[in-house]
């Protein structure tokens, strides 16, 4: 049986490209939703909707565990709807409590960027409430970068330009780390590391979503080995065009390229 990973585009291969590293032997389906991408700018019930039909339709393949990953889907799709599904459902949460463990010892603030609906919801303000008793965390939206590396854009001018406006509302001097959470926002880890200070480090929760995966799974999980070819799939339709699976490979290739920046 198939691990299903879905997210609004191609952020959640970010997640697929960890998973594959640290779960061999395992087989994964990637369901990107291009047809309603990006889910930051969308209304929350349309989301509920669309998560609802994709994780219908990746129990339809006979999935183990399906992942959002997606923090704005997980945002909207809270513990009690995941709880309607017969197979365990992993979400995402931005990374602020690791980052807070890890580097938040001297005081050093966290900004935590994320999709407009993550960063204004409720489940962020929950988050912080719960992790962030000292109020170290500062919140930036930065939903254009969802279309940059929907784009396959990771480092144009037009990225930088973008990311040095964005930032500059900010004194970075203050902060001791940077939290991806959006899954998108992995792509860019090379030319964040560029425009932040050296000793902003980055941080996202693909390690932790499969760590929790792997929890929630216990001993369903596959034997050592080497993964087979993911199969993918955009808005339920499987991508078999060679253009479609090169953008995939580009993609991944970008991710490895990235994968050890902090």
């Amino acid at each position: 049986m198939k691990i299903g990973i879905f997210d609004s585009g191609i952020g959640g291969l970010s997640v697929l490209h960890q998973a594959m590293k640290e779960l061999p032997g395992e087989q994964f389906i990637y369901y990107a939703d291009e047809e309603h991408v990006p889910y930051g700018e969308k209304p929350r019930a349309e989301i509920e909707v669309f998560v609802a039909e994709i994780i219908g339709f990746l129990l339809a393949q006979d999935v183990k565990a399906i992942v959002i990953a997606c923090n704005t889907a997980t945002s909207v799709a809270t513990k009690e709807f995941r709880g309607r599904f017969p197979v365990p459902i992993v979400g995402m949460e931005p990374a602020v409590k690791k980052a807070l463990d890890l580097y938040g010892g001297s005081g050093g603030r966290v900004l935590a960027a994320a999709t407009k609906i993550t960063v204004t919801g409720g489940k962020m303000r929950h988050l912080l409430e719960c992790v962030d008793k000292q109020h170290l965390t500062d919140l930036i939206a930065l939903p254009g970068l969802v279309r940059f590396a929907e784009n396959g854009d990771f480092g144009s001018e037009a990225v930088e330009k973008y990311l040095r406006a964005e930032l500059a509302k900010f004194d970075l001097s203050l902060y001791s780390s940077f939290v991806l959470g959006c899954t998108h926002f992995n792509f860019f880890k090379e030319i964040l590391r560029k425009l932040l200070p050296a000793e902003v480090r980055l941080v996202d929760g693909n390690e932790g979503t499969i760590n929790q995966l792997r929890r929630r799974l216990n001993c369903g999980l596959g034997s050592q080995g080497v993964s087979r070819e993911p199969e993918y799939y955009f808005s339920g339709r499987k991508v078999a065009d060679g253009a479609q699976l090169e953008r995939i490979r580009a993609c991944l290739q970008q991710l490895e390229k990235v994968f050890v920046i902090e």
